[in-house]
């Protein structure tokens, strides 16, 4: 085999990329690993006075998400601004069914939590610059790439102009659900349309959340408002996802904030008393995208770019961990083989256990969306006795609060770089 510039590229140095970076430094710290970001890598240290931004966009990392920080030592330093989602309440606008999920009920202190983006990033970034075998190089993007033998070459377009090849065993693309790196390999996507948006702010109300995530099912689609400001104390702000229709996307954002808080409040209802504002709104349309093959000599596609979901479940960045640690534990079953970790069996072997998870969340979000969006009264009678039925049956409650924490899949076995099995 010929020595290589580096051993995993990793094109894309977002969550995801950075996650997957922080784990093979963390796990198999003999290889070398070249991340491909279009920034730099920013900053030394942690501000010692961070104040997320009003505006700042946030992710729901599930309780079995935490867990997998925990053991790659990333939770420390995220926990001082994650809020904690204590209690999960699931409603069916107009309709009597609604449940109630509790974390205590498990024993635990969270069911998940919500994390502020751009801190979760600082943390990945601080971390990664402890790693000396992780090399980021940024701003540059990954154009092409050729397989090789024993591996692949890629073609790097630098931010002055600059072109430069790198050659390595494996190539990792992780730039995301827009990824243009993805379609110029040629890899075939499927895109179902839900003929919806995502509407993503923060909101502030009268009454605290209490630590309190609600997930309301309407006629004109599904919301969720989850905890944010941190683990302090219950505040008054919460993140929304709203999901709307072109035209009602159209009116949302084009009303004053007065009337958009009309509208945002008829919609969701006064559980948390007046919705007093509605921060910056960011939109995207909502797609289910699926890559048939997520997987080539060589190649392997992570995250947004290998799959999107709705976000009705808040599953979407939990699926892509799950996924990245499965990819680690194949990338250590290789190394300790001696087998090149672009070797297609061990990508086919990542793709075969990521994608039965992958079944598995997809068949549970498009089922609710399917289930919670048919107008027939017969179905909205079917599917409130079966919210009654959770909040009455702890074993199904039980169950169903596994799934939302991330815990009904095998977890990925990890090793330190002595062997021992992490937590």
């Amino acid at each position: 085999m010929r020595a290589h510039d580096t051993d995993v590229i990793i094109a894309g140095g977002g969550l995801a990329g950075a996650t997957l970076a922080l784990a093979l430094g963390r796990t198999l710290p003999s290889l070398r690993i070249t991340v491909v970001e279009a920034f730099p890598l920013s900053g030394t240290a942690l501000p010692e006075d961070y104040q997320p931004s009003y505006d700042a966009r946030s992710t729901a990392l599930a309780w079995g998400s935490r867990l997998i920080y925990e053991r790659l030592g990333l939770w420390p330093r995220l926990a001082p601004y994650a809020t904690p989602i204590r209690h999960i309440h699931v409603s069916d606008r107009g309709h009597f069914g609604a449940t109630r999920l509790a974390a205590d009920e498990h024993g635990q202190e969270a069911l998940g939590y919500v994390v502020d983006n751009r801190w979760m990033g600082l943390t990945l970034m601080a971390e990664i610059r402890t790693l000396a075998q992780v090399r980021w190089c940024g701003p540059a993007s990954v154009t092409a790439c050729i397989p090789t033998p024993d591996g692949v070459e890629v073609r790097l377009q630098q931010d002055d102009g600059r072109v430069d090849r790198l050659s390595g065993q494996c190539l990792v693309v992780a730039d995301g659900g827009r990824s243009g790196l993805r379609e110029s390999l040629g890899f075939q996507v499927r895109h179902t349309n839900y003929d919806q948006h995502a509407l993503i702010a923060n909101v502030s109300t009268t009454r605290s959340h209490a630590f309190t995530a609600y997930e309301r099912f309407t006629g004109a689609g599904p919301m969720a408002l989850l905890p944010s400001g941190g683990p302090a104390r219950a505040g008054q702000v919460s993140s929304l996802v709203w999901t709307l229709s072109d035209q009602a996307l159209e009116r949302v954002l084009a009303a004053p904030d007065d009337e958009r808080c009309r509208q945002l409040q008829q919609r969701f209802g006064w559980r948390l008393g007046r919705i007093t504002r509605i921060g910056e709104c960011h939109h995207y349309p909502l797609t289910l995208t699926t890559v048939d093959e997520s997987v080539r000599p060589g190649m392997v596609l992570v995250g947004n770019a290998a799959h999107t979901l709705h976000p009705v479940a808040g599953q979407g960045f939990n699926l892509a961990l799950r996924g990245l640690m499965t990819l680690v534990e194949q990338f250590q079953s290789a190394a300790a083989r001696g087998v090149p970790l672009g070797d297609l069996a061990v990508l086919q072997a990542y793709q075969q256990i990521h994608r039965a998870d992958w079944h598995r969340t997809v068949q549970v979000s498009d089922s609710l969306i399917r289930l919670f969006g048919a107008r027939s009264p017969w179905v909205a009678a079917a599917r409130d006795l079966g919210l009654v039925g959770l909040a009455m049956l702890p074993g199904a409650r039980r169950w169903f609060a596994r799934q939302a924490m991330g815990l009904g899949r095998p977890r990925a076995r990890l090793t330190d770089s002595k062997g021992h099995e992490l937590p």
